[in-house]
């Protein structure tokens, strides 16, 4: 059995005297598409940034392609090929949708060592991808809601990332735009990335995960196949009540 590409063992976070994780463990393996989901104030977010550096754990350790990622600073995280993009996508505002994706690609993929790429080539490529093939020269101000979405989720993957977390990339789009990012989504998948998806919207999450994990209250209190996770008694506790 081949070995995880995320290793999560033990993590806990606090803030002060309040618990925000304990005892998280998860196991990724490469390809897999997962869905997180859990009510506001679960340790979704924290958990995702302690992955990706934002945030120090306290106990724990988090592995990734096999290294030990606890004091490692957020960038050399992506460096090692672990991304993830916003719920709010934050562009750099001065520059074309096209410069933003080629700062990642500068510091991130050819501070790797492994050979150059063709920057205007990979942009042109990565716009396509995400739906917005000509919009390059443009200004992040005038694109869309879901326009921005795409290209958080572009600058993401200019990182050229073995894992992406994709943070509630749909929240408040139409149903239609739900089901491009969406489509986007199983489409990265399918050319080999691995994903972690955060999201409310549990059609979109049904439909995009093989396996489904749930945080309550900072704990792990499922994880297995979406089907019957969300028929177990306690997740169904934690979304309606007693």
């Amino acid at each position: 059995m081949n070995p995880p590409l995320l290793d999560v063992s033990g993590l806990g976070k606090r803030f002060g005297g309040f618990v925000a994780l304990e005892a998280i463990d998860l196991r990724v393996t490469e390809g897999e598409r997962i869905g997180l989901i859990g009510p506001n104030g679960s340790g979704k977010s924290t958990l995702v940034n302690c992955l990706s550096g934002t945030l120090r754990n306290e106990t724990g350790q988090v592995r990734f392609a096999g290294r030990l990622l606890d004091g490692m600073a957020a960038h050399q995280r992506t460096r090692l090929g672990l991304a993830r993009s916003f719920q709010l996508p934050r562009p750099f505002r001065s520059l074309t949708v096209a410069e933003n994706l080629q700062i990642p690609i500068e510091y991130v993929v050819h501070a790797r060592g492994e050979g150059r790429v063709d920057v205007p080539a990979r942009c042109a490529e990565l716009l396509g991808l995400v739906g917005l093939a000509g919009r390059g020269e443009e200004l992040p101000a005038g694109l869309t809601q879901v326009e921005m979405r795409k290209l958080e989720l572009a600058r993401a993957m200019a990182a050229e990332p073995r894992l992406l977390i994709a943070d509630e990339a749909m929240a408040g789009l139409s149903h239609q735009e739900v089901d491009d990012i969406l489509a986007l989504l199983l489409a990265l998948n399918d050319r080999g990335v691995t994903i972690i998806m955060i999201e409310h919207i549990m059609r979109a999450v049904m439909g995009f995960s093989q396996r489904l994990v749930v945080l309550v209250a900072g704990r792990k209190i499922a994880d297995g196949n979406p089907e019957e996770v969300i028929r177990n008694p306690e997740v169904e506790r934690a979304y309606l009540g007693e």
